[in-house]
């Protein structure tokens, strides 16, 4: 059993939780993720971890709330236990011998983003970091970015803070300004990673995406979490979660990705915990 020690509502739908978990935060670097599973009846759920702390020993995890599980757990309280809690899984982000870096993410994605723009700001690289958001009243972690690279660009598409427009426009933006960067770093919804790589392509900046396939065991026997990277059948669990983001099918990741949707506003929809918030008049 993991206790939850810390619980934070970063806006409407996304949470921070820091759960007890010592050994996984002794190992756990930037691109890992654990799996948990609430209960015996839970489905199992990865997620990124957004930070460590060894001496405290505690995990923190973001993420919104988006089907019947992660429904259930934003509404755990401190003091409370999540029976299942795995990690760290997947292959830890390698940064090579980059010496300027910048790291984009967009919405819920900046949770990901940010622990690697902490391990190369904590090495020395120059950070610079894009955070996308749709609005001003779902911005996160603004002022744990500042922090923790060496320039901070928000963007907002509705223009109601920070700048207006696209991730990737403020990217071509600072490459036009003559910023050679030696990697970029997205993580964020597909598509947004899709057309970051396109900016960088032409430059031949390397770009790492982290991809957030469909995924069950978190070991790579089951397969759910396949992915095509230039041409060939790699597991993102395993073999990822980063991979190439100049290499990778985005369209047939996309159509996986939709699969269950359907599925899963119908488990949101029919959630004991989200039922009781309606009746309570705190559902939105």
């Amino acid at each position: 059993m993991y206790k939850i020690v810390r619980r934070q509502q970063l806006n409407d739908t996304v949470v921070r939780l820091d759960v007890e978990a010592p050994f996984i935060a002794a190992k756990a670097k930037a691109g890992q993720f654990i799996i948990f599973r609430i209960d015996e009846q839970g489905e199992r759920v990865p997620l990124t971890i957004a930070d460590t702390d060894p001496d405290k020993g505690t995990v923190t995890i973001i993420f919104q709330i988006v089907g019947q599980s992660t429904m259930l757990l934003s509404q755990m309280k401190e003091g409370d236990y999540i029976l299942d809690f795995v990690g760290p899984l997947g292959t830890a982000t390698d940064f090579g011998d980059a010496k300027k870096v910048c790291v984009i993410g967009g919405g819920v994605g900046n949770a990901i983003a940010y622990p690697s723009a902490k391990a190369l700001f904590k090495a020395g690289v120059d950070v610079d970091v894009i955070a996308g958001f749709r609005s001003k009243d779902i911005v996160i972690l603004e002022d744990e970015y500042k922090s923790i690279c060496n320039r901070l660009f928000i963007t907002t598409d509705d223009g109601s803070y920070g700048e207006k427009g696209f991730v990737t426009n403020k990217l071509q933006s600072l490459i036009d300004e003559g910023n050679n960067y030696d990697l970029v770093i997205a993580i964020g919804p597909i598509p947004m990673m899709k057309f970051v790589s396109k900016v960088t392509e032409p430059y031949n900046i390397k770009t790492l995406v982290s991809l957030n396939p469909i995924m069950i065991d978190g070991t790579g026997m089951c397969g759910g979490c396949r992915v095509t990277v230039d041409g060939k059948i790699k597991f993102a669990c395993v073999d990822g979660p980063d991979f190439d983001g100049h290499k990778v099918d985005y369209d047939e990741l996309m159509k996986r990705n939709s699969t269950y949707r359907d599925f899963e506003a119908h488990d949101r929809e029919n959630c004991r915990m989200y039922k009781a918030a309606e009746n309570l008049g705190g559902a939105k």
